[in-house]
């Protein structure tokens, strides 16, 4: 990494292309709160590592369908699907998906039980609900996808770098918490109880056992309560397994091939989210890249002040109170505070992580929604 310094608390700069050329980096994480391209960011990486040689993939877990439409792909879904018109003179490719947490869970299901059984499960009202809507169903899902996909690299070479997309805000490291939070529900008194049936002898039907059964099944029913003690009996042999995966996935994560970038705006709400971030992945041990402050307002060329504008812009306004040049004059000094502003905030943050490399990318003049647009953030990224 480059360590140029331009200003006292200025960060060493990020050096973009290097970690995606660099061939031991095998799988890079954008995280960072909502709205600050987060997305974009994601996908304008993979393409640009594609076009330089690598074989991505892109992981989306934003439930929004930005990246697809970016992409030129009509939908996303929990197939990588090639991305058409990526240059790949250099012998590189580029898929995209998006997780589908219950599809995810379903394939589980499938490749753990047997046919008859996997039916049982999949079938299962309560299951039914669990993988669609269980507050933490699509955390434990993203880091099921994530080690699947990373397995299947290995495996049979298609993909040798996956770019991961987030959820957006706080959660997006919730997928970090997912084999600890699954460890604990399964290992919960309530579950333990539920599978006392099927686990142990008769003499665990003891009164007290018929007493708290009796009374679950008055509050839940007994037809609720049957369906979720069938699809607990299956979990706790089913997802012994996953649990493990779960564990190396998250392994896998504190690992040398991993490289997590934060993704900010320069504002003080994101980068506030963003030293969340970075406390919250150095506690965990994981490998952390560096910064990414999207939509900056673009440097200025001209030495002209905020203050030399405005007095320059009030001499005018005493002669013509409806003088052009004034008000192009008062822009301009709107501008420079703005562009000090930020400047503010990120050595600010450079003080308190003077560790962390960053790159800046300015503001764009529209929306980014083709390739030639993600091409451009790329190659703002590698100008840093």
């Amino acid at each position: 990494m480059s360590t140029t310094r331009t200003a006292q608390h200025t960060a060493p700069v990020l050096d973009v292309d290097a970690l995606l050329d660099d061939r031991s980096t095998e799988i890079i994480v954008c995280c960072g709160s909502g709205g600050v391209g987060k997305t974009t960011t994601s996908a304008a990486l993979a393409l640009r590592a594609a076009e330089r040689g690598r074989k991505v993939v892109v992981l989306t877990i934003d439930p929004a369908r930005r990246l697809a439409q970016s992409m030129g792909i009509e939908q996303l879904d929990n197939t990588p699907r090639p991305v058409p018109a990526v240059d790949a003179s250099a012998g590189g490719s580029l898929d995209a998906m998006m997780l589908d947490m219950k599809r995810t869970f379903d394939e589980v299901v499938e490749a753990q039980a047997s046919p008859e059984k996997a039916r049982q499960i999949l079938e299962n009202p309560f299951y039914v609900a669990l993988s669609s809507s269980f507050a933490g169903t699509q955390e434990y899902m993203a880091m099921e996808k994530l080690g699947q996909l990373h397995r299947q690299a290995l495996a049979d070479g298609r993909h040798d770098l996956i770019v991961v997309d987030t959820p957006p805000s706080r959660s997006a490291l919730d997928f970090l918490d997912a084999p600890e939070r699954l460890s604990s529900f399964l290992d919960g008194r309530l579950i333990r109880l539920l599978l006392a049936p099927a686990r142990g002898p008769a003499r665990l039907m003891s009164a007290g056992f018929s007493m708290i059964t009796g009374a679950l099944t008055k509050v839940l029913g007994g037809h609720l309560l049957r369906d979720v003690q069938t699809f607990v009996a299956a979990l706790d042999t089913l997802f012994g397994g996953f649990r493990q995966r779960a564990e190396k996935t998250f392994a896998l994560l504190q690992a040398d091939e991993t490289a997590f970038l934060v993704v900010a705006s320069p504002e003080p709400d994101a980068l506030r989210e963003a030293a969340y971030f970075v406390d919250r992945l150095t506690d965990d041990e994981m490998p952390l890249a560096g910064l990414v402050v999207n939509r900056a307002v673009p440097s200025l060329s001209t030495g002209l002040s905020a203050e030399e504008a405005i007095a320059a812009a009030d001499r005018l306004r005493s002669q013509d109170s409806s003088s052009l040049t004034a008000g192009l004059l008062q822009l301009h000094a709107d501008r420079v505070r703005i562009i000090e502003r930020e400047q503010h905030l990120r050595d600010r943050f450079a003080a308190s992580y003077p560790q962390v490399p960053t790159a800046v990318v300015p503001a764009m003049a529209g929306d980014v929604h083709d390739l030639a647009g993600l091409r451009a953030i790329g190659d703002s990224l590698a100008r840093t």
